[in-house]
């Protein structure tokens, strides 16, 4: 039995939905990705910790994923076992001082939501980002002046090494598009944001609004990763990539939108290849034409 195969048989006597050679594009919002040696659905921290420690034995890879909407995964997949945050990973409760305990691996619809139920504001921001909790926590995501370095107050992770801990405060070390995470590659499990008593009429008209601006101004009718580029200092990603006449480009089935340039979608059949060459157009065009060198937001997984 080889270490797959273990780890196979320790997530299916543990519980979990699990299966092998998994195609990745099936859990990405690009639509791209070739199989996961291993992808399992995890329901809990303990059952997380287990197979994370047993995986550092058998020196296989791990990567813990929510809903794969700021990744792009290689053609070839991911060697190793990728590990689905479920179940309490998605539950989401009310604290004292309106402050919100969510899972990772909530959708950020479903913080939005509770909040508005809970007539609490400064999620609103966050309505329409197709993402995960856990993931905004770990980029500092932001939109229309809103940022959860704003609302977030703490996260509770799993290191590498499989080790429980915690950051809270200035350790969380957030930026533009930047955390502690970033850089210590720990798995974000849960993670608490402060928010503010608010008028549930007004939250709504927010959430609409924002929603609105999105629809008409984003191509969310094509699978992407969102925006693939960091803002430059001073400058929009989209708005160089459009003056450089690149809206339309195409390299197989990934083209860069032609209602928002700082997006690239999958018009059908994009692969991981197709993707990182309109990239490298884009970047080299750009670079060529104002100086200004575009990186990528967008995180490239895999062999």
């Amino acid at each position: 039995m080889n270490e797959i195969e273990q780890l196979s048989r320790l997530a299916e006597n543990l519980g979990c939905a699990c299966s092998c050679q998994e195609p990745m594009s099936r859990h990405t919002t690009f639509r791209i990705g070739g199989p996961a040696d291993l992808f399992v659905f995890v329901k809990n921290r303990n059952v997380l910790q287990k197979l994370v420690r047993r995986a550092n034995l058998l020196e296989v890879p791990c990567l813990v994923m929510g809903n794969g909407s700021n990744m792009l995964v290689s053609d070839r997949g991911i060697r190793g076992m990728v590990l689905a945050l479920t179940g309490d990973f998605c539950r989401i409760r009310l604290c004292q001082n309106h402050t919100v305990s969510c899972g990772a691996g909530a959708p950020l619809s479903s913080l939005c939501s509770f909040a508005l139920k809970n007539s609490l504001t400064g999620a609103e921001f966050l309505w329409g980002i197709p993402g995960t909790a856990g993931g905004a926590a770990f980029m500092n995501a932001g939109a229309y002046g809103g940022e959860m370095k704003n609302i977030l107050v703490s996260c509770s992770h799993l290191t590498r090494a499989g080790e429980f801990g915690k950051l809270e405060g200035e350790d969380l070390r957030l930026s533009y598009r930047h955390s502690a995470y970033t850089d210590n590659r720990a798995a974000i499990l849960f993670l608490k944001v402060r928010l503010a008593p608010g008028n549930p009429k007004e939250i709504r008209a927010r959430m609409d609004d924002l929603i609105g601006r999105r629809k008409s101004k984003q191509p969310l009718e094509f699978p992407s990763a969102g925006s693939v580029f960091k803002r430059p200092e001073g400058r929009f990603a989209g708005t160089l990539i459009e003056q450089c006449g690149l809206k339309g480009r195409s390299v197989g089935g990934a083209v860069v939108s032609s209602k928002h340039a700082g997006f690239i979608v999958n018009s059908g059949g994009a692969t991981c290849e197709d993707v990182l060459k309109l990239i490298s157009v884009i970047q080299n065009t750009v670079f060529q034409k104002t100086g200004v060198l575009l990186e990528c937001e967008v995180k490239t997984i895999g062999s």
